[in-house]
């Protein structure tokens, strides 16, 4: 006799949605709502039905992790092996399956390999090298972006299709026909061509089509608002023959656009498949239902949802706080209070701090470090650990103390300046021989003309730099202003520049942020003290730590306390995502601001400040929009000044944000991130 008993730990909303086995189903999956259990239970309810044999089940995630989940529960809840295996694995892992048995369609072998990313980077160097390309000034990441762009359109590069103020991709649709004939040469696929390649067989093979679609009874996919157009092409043609395909998300927590992600694949879903029957699932089993009051006011201001409302059957629970504070550098100061009267009642483990962006880290990392607050980044790189950090910092050292011989390795070739390990090597032998630091070896090779004439133009340039800086430092030149001039002088910065991509706009970003937090000390030699201590001490550090990761790594995760700081204008919402995408870019902020509060679980802090201290310079802020929309009823604010400080301020001011945002600092901001 066949077990149904999973049916039984379901609400009646989950039941439908695991019951409901005629036709496309979107099921509307509120945070904490129990998605998980869901997906797996209907791979049960399919199976022990009798709807479909496991193998006939398509189950697709969005990672391993997740997928190997879902297969641990369903084997678990299934019990007997004769029931088989369902398909259930990432869209690429998918692929990867059925590419291997229909390798020829693609002009491939079925033991293609597939390149990681820096094999990528060194084909696409190679192409530009024999297209007289230059590479400083075209990072070939941002060249790789564009392809992956094309890709996930579904072209290969004879359908590309290029508009006319898009010039420079013209150059590189060249690059993208020698890279594609390419991979093919070498039997090789990149990440995006598994996908890629399974659509162009699907649609020049209908045969194949339709023995898969045939093939797969169900289809299930989980975080559908995820899904990029590819993707969602490639899910409309595996279930051209059965219809029933099951799709599983939030709409509230489409949060990555910046990668491809149409919210539109999830919008529309009812219009692709029609007779589709939608269940929401709005129960939490997640946070209290003020959390959870606050973040289901937010986001109905948004217009562009499917709509839901989350409710729990738990405790009330405490107010969202909403505190204010006068700088960024209180705020974290006050943050770090709260924590340190938290941690007696919750673990270091269950609290975090989630940020708009990654360089606000730092004002919080400095005061954990000052009070004896273990912390760990997740999803990111401590700032001090942080490749241009260190760089700037081994400028510094090396300055400063002239046998500093790893700082002197880690700088003489950064920018390029044709010093290859080769010559390095030759120099370290020399000074070791003769017991010299390396930059002492490296001037008396340059003497006796021991290095080749390339190399030797780039030691003597470097050489020249480090003994004019030292000059400057000697004659007291303030230490923010003297790697000010290191950056410039070096090249550094320009190196940053010209790599027109967001990794480099964020290291150019951290590097802003170094020159603030070196403003704190009095001069270079205290400086380096903290720097050293601070990433000795780190490294001792094991066992129970808060958090901190930015909003977009947050998803998934949920813990006990959370703390939002930096919700202000033009931070959060942030500036460049509303003068990219307008009203689309608002909401996708606001739809991140839902993520990061019903991350909480118990207690949530939501705060700003009226200054903070941004590009050198300090900003005149406002509190966010969004702070208007919290609901005054869940709310407990709590200004953390006096009010004799700041008389003209109050919470929740009427503010037109179209024409109200006048005050000086805001307008420097404002000009600041336009340019």
């Amino acid at each position: 006799m066949l077990n149904f008993d999973y049916l039984n730990n379901l609400n009646e909303k989950q039941k439908e949605a695991v019951t409901y086995l005629n036709g496309p189903l979107l099921i509307v999956a509120g945070a904490g709502s129990g998605k998980t259990k869901v997906l797996t239970s209907r791979i049960c309810h399919i199976v022990l039905s009798g709807k479909a044999s496991a193998n006939e089940i398509l189950a697709v995630t969005f990672t391993n992790k997740a997928a190997n989940e879902m297969l641990s529960r369903i084997l678990n809840n299934l019990k007997k092996k004769k029931f088989g295996m369902p398909w259930v694995g990432t869209f690429h892992s998918i692929c990867v399956k059925i590419l291997r048995k229909h390798a020829r369609a693609a002009d491939l072998n079925y033991n293609f390999t597939i390149v990681d990313q820096e094999d990528q980077k060194k084909l696409i160097k190679n192409i530009c090298k024999s297209e007289n390309i230059d590479t400083k000034k075209i990072s070939p990441n941002y060249i790789l972006n564009i392809i992956e762009k094309w890709k996930n359109k579904g072209w290969y590069p004879k359908d590309v299709i290029l508009k006319k103020n898009e010039k420079i991709e013209t150059s590189f649709l060249k690059i993208y026909e020698i890279y594609q004939s390419k991979l093919i040469d070498l039997n090789a696929c990149d990440f995006n061509d598994l996908i890629l390649h399974c659509i162009k067989i699907f649609e020049n093979n209908p045969d194949i089509t339709k023995m898969y679609s045939k093939n797969f009874k169900y289809i299930l996919v989980d975080e559908y608002q995820d899904t990029n157009f590819i993707q969602s092409k490639w899910l409309n043609l595996l279930s051209i023959e059965n219809k029933n395909i099951c799709c599983v998300g939030d709409d509230d927590q489409s949060i990555y656009s910046w990668r491809g992600a149409e919210i539109k694949n999830f919008l529309e879903f009812d219009k692709i498949y029609e007779n589709t029957k939608i269940v929401r699932l709005e129960k939490n089993y997640r946070s209290t239902q003020n959390i959870l009051s606050v973040a289901s006011s937010l986001i109905s201001n948004n217009e562009n949802r499917v709509g839901k409302t989350l409710f729990t059957d738990g405790e009330e629970g405490e107010n969202v706080y909403l505190d204010s504070y006068r700088s960024g550098k209180d705020e974290a100061i006050g943050i770090g209070e709260k924590i340190e009267k938290l941690k007696s009642k919750f673990k270091l483990n269950n609290i975090t701090i989630l940020v708009r962006a990654i360089f606000q880290t730092r004002e919080f990392e400095e005061r954990f470090l000052k009070i004896g607050i273990p912390y760990r980044i997740i999803g990111g790189i401590k700032f001090y650990e942080r490749a241009e950090i260190k760089d700037c910092i081994a400028y510094l050292r090396i300055v400063n103390q002239t046998r500093d011989d790893l700082s002197f390795e880690r700088i003489v070739n950064v920018p390029k300046r044709s010093i290859g390990e080769t010559t390095i090597k030759s120099i370290y032998d020399y000074a070791n021989k003769n017991h010299f630091s390396l930059e002492e070896g490296a001037k008396k090779m340059i003497e006796l003309n021991l290095i080749k004439p390339k190399p030797k133009l780039g030691l003597s340039s470097i050489i020249g730099l480090l003994e004019k800086w030292r000059f400057d430092l000697r004659k007291k030149t303030n230490h923010v202003k003297l790697l000010q001039i290191i950056l410039d002088e070096s090249g550094y910065s320009q190196m940053l520049k010209d790599k027109k991509d967001l990794e480099n706009e964020n290291r150019l970003e951290n590097i802003k942020e170094l020159l603030n937090a070196m403003k704190e000390f009095d001069n270079l030699e205290s400086f380096l003290e903290h720097v050293a201590l601070a990433t000795s001490i780190d490294q001792d550090w094991e066992g129970q730590k808060v958090n901190l990761m930015t909003m977009h790594s947050s998803k998934g995760l949920e813990f006990d306390v959370v703390f939002l700081p930096g919700w202000e204008e033009g931070l959060f919402p942030h500036q460049k995502s509303m003068e990219e995408k307008g009203q689309s870019g608002l909401e996708e902020e606001r739809r991140l601001a839902y993520v990061g509060i019903t991350r909480a679980k118990k207690i949530a802090h939501i705060s700003f400040s009226m200054n903070r201290f941004y590009q050198g310079d300090w900003i005149d802020s406002i509190s966010s929009r969004f702070i208007d929309e919290l609901p005054e009823k869940n709310i407990e604010k709590n200004n953390q000044f006096s009010q004799d400080e700041n008389t003209d301020f109050e919470f929740n001011q009427d503010i037109d944000y179209e024409t109200d945002i006048k005050s000086p600092g805001w307008l420097r901001y404002q000009k600041r991130i336009k340019s």
